[in-house]
């Protein structure tokens, strides 16, 4: 399982080509802050310009331009011109190689919840 060192492109058509390699730490970095993941939650419903972002926050908008931009370096928004805005939309594709990075720790943990679990009725069980 290697969902960092999968390579793909978002295209301006917002369709999926192999290429581009995704960056971990920016994808976690971007992640990190409460006011970013925000941002995708209301991301998820539809695509919004940098005005319609910030006016759900109590921040200026420059400052909500600077998350997008994080967001954007992680690869978990597109940003596309439109007129005189710039529309962000969600990339599920990064979200979905977050996932399956993380999923790869649940499968140790549920070994090990096995293992203890065996234990603890081997246990049970002997008394």
């Amino acid at each position: 399982m290697k969902p960092f060192g999968t390579t793909l492109e978002i295209t301006q058509d917002r369709h999926v080509q192999t290429h581009q390699t995704i960056n971990p730490q920016s994808t976690f970095r971007a992640l990190a802050d409460p006011t970013r993941r925000e941002i995708l939650l209301l991301l998820r419903s539809k695509d919004l310009s940098i005005a319609e972002v910030a006016g759900n926050f109590d921040m200026t908008r420059a400052a909500v331009k600077k998350h997008l931009r994080v967001l954007q370096e992680g690869n978990l928004i597109s940003v596309t011109p439109q007129g005189r805005e710039r529309i962000n939309h969600l990339e599920p594709a990064a979200l979905k190689a977050v996932s399956d990075w993380v999923s790869f720790f649940d499968e140790l943990w549920d070994a090990r919840l096995t293992a203890l679990s065996s234990a603890i009725d081997k246990e049970w069980n002997s008394k």
